[in-house]
């Protein structure tokens, strides 16, 4: 059964499953919510899901420093993003999503990272360049990624053989 973790949950150290932080459109609140289809599709995996999408974000937090909620929700989304053994990114395209792109920047060297960017992401070429650069698995929309991780997370579940 899969297992997710949210801010301010703390993120497990020690852990027998593979690990993947849940990237991409959020907006403040205002994008779809992607990762209960990620959830629902991957509910019956041995897998870590960080999800970043906070049940009680308030949107009157400052994005400053100072605010220790904001501060704490950035350090654990870095936190996530290190830890990780895959990084999902997804670009709604009808969001933005600047955050989303700087995560992608900060781990395109990682090997990590798979990405799911359908046509009408606004900065979709950039998407397209950067994962051609550092080859990352760029997928058209986000169905086409799930099968491809359902598929990473079987094989990472895999027993060891010597």
């Amino acid at each position: 059964m899969a297992q997710v973790i949210k801010p301010p949950q703390a993120i497990p150290a020690d852990r027998d499953a593979p690990m993947i932080f849940l990237a991409g459109s959020i907006d403040m609140g205002r994008a779809e919510p992607w990762q209960r289809q990620v959830e629902a599709v991957l509910a019956d995996e041995n897998v870590i899901l960080l999800n970043p999408r906070r049940d009680d974000w308030d949107n009157s937090w400052l994005p400053t420093i100072q605010n220790p909620q904001f501060r704490q929700q950035v350090e654990w989304e870095l936190d996530g993003l290190e830890k990780a053994d895959l990084i999902l990114v997804y670009f709604a395209p009808a969001t933005q999503a600047p955050v989303s792109l700087l995560e992608m920047g900060l781990f395109a060297r990682s090997g990590k990272m798979m990405i799911a960017c359908p046509r009408g992401y606004w900065r979709r070429g950039n998407v397209e360049v950067v994962s051609k650069r550092f080859d990352i698995p760029l997928h058209p929309d986000l169905e086409t990624a799930l099968l491809v991780m359902r598929r990473w997370i079987q094989e990472h579940n895999r027993p060891k053989t010597v």
